[in-house]
């Protein structure tokens, strides 16, 4: 399984751990990544958070595509902070699979995002 995808270069995400039902991915705040009140836009946090969940979901090799995501944001951050992405995997089943993403600003947790992902398992 690759590790990044064109559109986490685009945004300069780089993944630092990938392991079975774990990943981290690593983002530094830029001046574009910033919305209209000079925090980093959501949706940046989102897609940092969305990377992290899809390698995590895809480690075990067999092939997942989210059903549910939901994301809540605790913290303002701002342009040049360094965050992280950790993806930890809440549940494994044979057709979906649960994980929580926690972004942090050094050990401050800044959101938080939750997704469920459909898994395709071949038939036996």
């Amino acid at each position: 399984m690759r590790a990044t995808d064109p559109y986490m270069q685009l945004l300069g995400l780089q993944t630092r751990l990938l392991e079975p039902g774990r990943a981290v991915v690593t983002a530094q705040v830029k001046p574009e990544h910033l919305n209209i009140h000079g925090n980093c836009h959501g949706g940046f946090l989102y897609s940092l958070a969305d990377a992290a969940f899809a390698l995590a979901s895809n480690s075990h090799g067999t092939p997942a595509v989210a059903l549910t995501t939901q994301m809540l944001y605790f913290k303002a951050v701002k342009a040049g902070e360094h965050l992280e992405a950790h993806a930890s995997q809440e549940n494994l089943g044979q057709r979906t699979a649960t994980y929580r993403i926690e972004i942090r600003n050094q050990e401050r947790v800044v959101a938080l995002f939750t997704g469920t992902v459909f898994r395709f398992v071949a038939e036996r």
